[in-house]
């Protein structure tokens, strides 16, 4: 059995920036403030490469519903396919929602972090700006 010392809601990052379009699935993210959320993004990461002090983000909790979204963006990078073909999203003020999420959030990223031994990652530092949310079960890591 895998050990998980907490369980993780997939999550997506997405925003629009200079007309290019970035959306990945992230696991690792949490709240940590009334209004203020931590997401790792991974070095490999074309989203976290291109995201920045001040940007305003989406964050998506997925529904248990939509597994096939978390799969698709957890697959690939942004700049090798349209990632959000196929998917309802809307866009707030550059940041991508997906429609009928369980939390759809409207961030600012505040800062970004590097913490020793992942000095690679993006650890972003997010300000909750406005949420809606749905009356729906989360996704969770175990569920896909």
């Amino acid at each position: 059995m895998e050990f998980r010392a907490v369980d993780h809601t997939i999550n997506i990052i997405g925003y629009e920036k200079d007309n290019i379009k970035y959306a990945m699935a992230c696991a690792w993210s949490m709240m940590v403030d009334y209004d203020k959320i931590v997401s790792l993004l991974g070095s490999q990461s074309v989203t976290g490469k291109n995201v920045k002090k001040g940007d305003i983000v989406g964050f998506s909790a997925l529904s248990i519903e939509q597994k096939d979204i978390a799969l698709k963006l957890g697959e690939n990078h942004s700049n090798e396919i349209d990632k959000l073909e196929g998917i309802d999203y809307s866009i707030n003020n550059g940041a991508i929602l997906i429609n009928d999420a369980k939390n759809e959030i409207v961030c600012m990223v505040i800062d970004i972090i590097h913490l020793e031994g992942i000095e690679d990652d993006n650890l972003l530092y997010l300000k909750v700006l406005s949420h809606k949310s749905n009356n729906k079960k989360y996704l969770h890591m175990e569920d896909l």
